[in-house]
């Protein structure tokens, strides 16, 4: 007689693109280095930094600092415009751009949140 032990499911949860977000940004946070006058804390430098942490969740596929590695079939995303990044997102978000997760990913964004990190992009040189 044989006996067969059963294995166990070695399955990683499935995360949203809020998640992963949140994940990149405990991963990627920095203190802010400025304050604002009285030294609180300035609301642009609060508002970069929420931009970059958000944006460092497409790092992962889009290459450090949205720049794909060469030959990569996943686009770069540093310097290009911020109109076109923001009708990009807001395309798979709506699921008019066909794609194999950015439509889920963009879901997890608000409009508020799309815009600040194609802004984020646009800015990368």
């Amino acid at each position: 007689m044989t006996t067969t032990i059963p294995r166990p499911a070695w399955r990683v949860p499935p995360r949203s693109a809020p998640q992963w977000a949140l994940l990149a940004a405990m991963l990627f946070a920095q203190p802010a280095l400025s304050a604002g006058p009285g030294g609180a804390p300035a609301q642009a430098t609060d508002a970069a930094l929420r931009a970059r942490s958000q944006a460092a969740a497409c790092t992962s596929c889009h290459g450090p600092a949205g720049r794909a590695p060469a030959g990569s079939t996943i686009p770069s995303l540093a310097g290009r415009p911020q109109a076109e990044l923001a009708a990009q997102m807001q395309a798979f978000k709506a699921g008019t751009r066909p794609a194999t997760v950015m439509h889920q990913l963009a879901k997890g964004y608000s409009d508020d949140q799309i815009a600040a990190i194609a802004a984020w992009f646009a800015a990368v040189r």
